[in-house]
């Protein structure tokens, strides 16, 4: 008897593992009924146990906003903020199953400020159900989460028209919001749109069609998710999958982990490494504990191979006969989704599939009217606000478009400093410039150069505010290796800003291009074999690390100098700041554009140490 039972459960596993799983999100404005609707779902379809029912008629008493009703919204708003103000702020995940499917449902906030996380559940959705409510129609909450949705690779839209029910059930309302939406959604690369007239309170439309909508003839929500078939159209099917590791458990085995981001792979099949280029063949396949004889998208493997081949964390394992491309400078389309403006030049972490590499934003090409689609001309992104930009990365990446893999297409910014995540991109396409440049192989390497100067070249950063004696100390540090017969230049800020930078202002999009371009410069001077010393204010921390980036480790040495404001305005040389309090120059350091101070410079210069002095110890460090 025991047997028995043992065999149907297992029986009863194998049978749900088999069911397909689908993944979506309930989006739209705020207080649309996005919860409410979830717990509906829920509710109605028998996927509340008993001591979750218990529980929640507790907290409609307490937190509830339906009088006397249970309020189902509760069951997936968990934060004590959200049930205290009666709105989503994270994202609230739930899992249910029927006899037909499994299904992850991502609740996620219709508040602007928290649209980075809708953004969130989107990047792994399927399907979207856009909320509108029937009293308010389509609001600009609603089109900038169906962008979102679009732009995340979401083709299935469900247009859940809520509180149908307030409205009287009036057709004219529902047939309205629809064909404002259909117009709306025109060139946003929806497969398809399922508009349904609905209740998430009284339950009209959720799980049965109402016979209070007699004029619709649809599906209700559920039959529409039982029955949509999202699975993905490419047509493609060849195989990918970034390596996540490389075990290595002993001298006799090396497997390739990671988990299939697209196609099928079988013992024999022909296989390239990229971006190396090495090609060759599945030697076996594992999967838990055992070796199989195939292998498909979404199952994680280890692939042993027939060649010993050099691989890491971040290539990228495809089909030889096919393989995705590789590029360093994109067009791509970017969610911006940090407080701070997005500045081009300005250096980010991109994580991209199992990799990391730095990445400078070249170039915004437009903004995004969240109403309208309208391309604007910008200098920056804001909060929230989407842009057509152009991207360069440190090294070369494995990448395929986001239309056609996911994975291998998507990515997100991380901020260096904080590593708060900034933002979130799918890649359209690699520039053709990038195809067109390829690094020149010479002869005469910065190694020569050196040696035939008798130095080891340097690039010495010296910083802090205007007045603060920066350019007298890198003065005197000059002229000191003049004499013992170093091979030198100083780039000064102010003396560039006549030649190579004198198209750039000192707005923040113009303070960072102007150190972007001094620190390649300084780094071009370096390969060339010499000892650099740039005296730049370079307030921003970002972009003195951006500069430290481009030098080999032991070449880039950061001297703050540290004079207060207060004396710097008693020397004001230059009258720069008397003029600053007057309102007569705006974005002036250290007045109305703030100076970042160095976290961990190689030299603490106190500003009241004289020039012959602070040279001294700079020069006490260099080794020559």
């Amino acid at each position: 008897m025991a047997s028995e039972r043992v065999k149907d459960i297992v029986a009863s596993l194998e049978a749900e593992s088999r069911k397909e799983t689908l993944r979506f999100i309930t989006c739209g404005s705020v207080d649309d009924g996005k919860s409410t609707l979830i717990g509906r779902l829920l509710f109605e379809s028998k996927n509340i146990f008993d001591d979750q029912l218990t529980s929640l008629e507790s907290d409609s008493r307490h937190y509830g906003t339906q009088g006397e009703k249970i309020d189902l919204a509760l069951l997936v708003d968990g934060l004590q903020a959200e049930r205290e103000q009666g709105i989503t702020i994270d994202v609230a995940y739930r899992f249910f199953a029927t006899d037909r499917r499994r299904y992850i449902v991502a609740d996620t906030p219709g508040h602007e400020q928290y649209t980075r996380n809708m953004a969130t559940g989107a990047s792994t959705a399927d399907l979207a159900v856009i909320l509108v409510d029937a009293r308010k129609g389509l609001l600009v909450q609603t089109r900038r989460h169906s962008r979102i949705a679009a732009m995340m690779g979401i083709r299935y839209i469900v247009l859940a028209v809520n509180k149908i029910d307030l409205v009287g059930f009036d057709e004219k309302i529902f047939s309205a919001i629809e064909a404002d939406f259909r117009k709306f959604a025109e060139g946003q690369a929806y497969f398809a749109i399922q508009a349904i007239p609905l209740s998430g309170l009284e339950g009209d439309n959720v799980l049965f069609t109402s016979p209070r909508t007699p004029w619709y003839s649809g599906p209700s929500l559920m039959e529409y998710l039982e029955l949509v078939d999202v699975r993905a159209v490419s047509g493609r099917s060849a195989f990918r999958m970034p390596l996540q590791w490389i075990n290595r458990p002993n001298l006799d085995f090396r497997g390739y982990c990671g988990r299939i981001a697209e196609g099928e792979i079988r013992p024999g099949d022909a296989l390239r490494i990229l971006p190396s280029g090495v090609q060759t063949r599945v030697k076996s396949i594992i999967r838990g504990f055992g070796e199989v004889a195939y292998a498909c998208q979404g199952q994680s493997v280890t692939l042993t191979l027939m060649d010993e081949v050099d691989a890491s964390r971040g290539d990228v394992v495809a089909a030889a006969e096919d393989p995705p491309q590789s590029a360093d400078q994109f067009e791509a389309r970017l969610l911006w989704m940090a407080e701070q403006v997005m500045t081009p030049g300005r250096h980010y972490l991109m994580k991209h599939a199992c990799r990391e590499v730095t990445v400078t934003i070249t170039k915004i090409k437009y903004r995004e009217d969240a109403n309208t689609g309208a391309h604007l001309a910008t200098e920056t992104l804001g909060l929230n606000e989407i842009g057509t930009v152009n991207l360069s990365t440190s090294a070369p990446i494995v990448f395929e478009p986001y239309r056609v893999n996911r994975l291998l297409g998507g990515f997100i910014l991380i901020d260096k400093l904080s590593f708060e995540t900034v933002g979130a991109g799918m890649i359209n396409f690699a520039l053709r410039r990038a195809q067109n440049i390829h690094w020149q192989a010479l002869e005469v390497n910065k190694a020569a150069r050196s040696a035939i100067k008798h130095q080891k070249p340097c690039c010495i950063w010296f910083t802090g505010l205007s007045g603060s004696g920066k350019s007298a100390i890198a003065n005197v540090v000059e002229k000191k290796l003049y004499v013992e017969g170093r091979h030198t230049c100083l780039l000064d800020g102010d003396n560039v800003r006549h030649g190579l930078n004198r198209d750039l202002g000192f707005t923040e999009a113009d303070r960072v291009e102007n150190i972007r371009r001094i620190a390649e410069v300084a780094r071009l001077m370096v390969d060339a074999g010499l000892i650099v010393l740039v005296s730049f204010i370079s307030p921003f921390q970002s972009d003195r690390e951006m500069a430290r980036s481009l030098f080999a480790e032991g070449e880039f040495m950061e001297v703050f100098v540290d004079t207060s404001l207060a004396e710097c305005e008693r020397r004001d040389v230059k009258g720069l700041y008397a003029k600053a309090r007057q309102g007569e120059l705006k974005n002036f350091t250290g007045i109305d554009s703030p100076y970042e101070v160095p976290l961990t410079p190689e030299i603490h210069v106190q500003g009241m140490v004289s020039p012959e002095e602070a040279a001294g110890m700079i020069l006490s460090l260099l080794t020559l």
